[in-house]
């Protein structure tokens, strides 16, 4: 039977209520990365105030950060999902998110744009799938 880990990597900052990686052991491995906002280790919004490019530039590290927490890169993420505040930043998330995914073979992407985040301010997240081979 799979038995899931959870883990709150010492490299991001301690959420409450919910668990930035959740890796799933079977027949191979699936980690499910809660969205990543643009926040630093100390749970503070990066960027000047409405910066996109800052807080996504961040979430995208947070992701890689939580990546390494389970032994994973970007190639092993196989599904994405973006939030937006404002559409209108979808060229600067492409160009931010090109430097990370493997642009050859993208994951499955879903994106929207969404009214309110949990933190105000934030103006991006971004949450992750991963498969991984046992």
């Amino acid at each position: 039977m799979a038995q899931p880990r959870f883990l709150n990597p010492p490299t991001l900052y301690k959420p409450p209520g919910y668990t930035h990686v959740v890796e799933v052991k079977g027949p191979g491995r699936i980690a499910y990365i809660a969205g990543q906002l643009g926040l630093d280790a100390h749970g503070k919004l990066v960027g000047a105030a409405g910066d996109f490019r800052a807080q996504a530039t961040q979430a995208f590290e947070n992701i890689r950060l939580a990546l390494a927490a389970v032994g994973a890169g970007f190639p092993d993420i196989v599904k994405l999902n973006n939030y937006l505040a404002d559409m209108s930043h979808l060229p600067i998330l492409r160009e931010v998110r090109d430097k990370y995914v493997n642009v050859s073979a993208p994951p499955a992407s879903t994106t929207v744009q969404i009214s309110k985040f949990a933190l105000e301010g934030a103006l991006f997240e971004v949450e992750a799938v991963v498969m991984l081979a046992e």
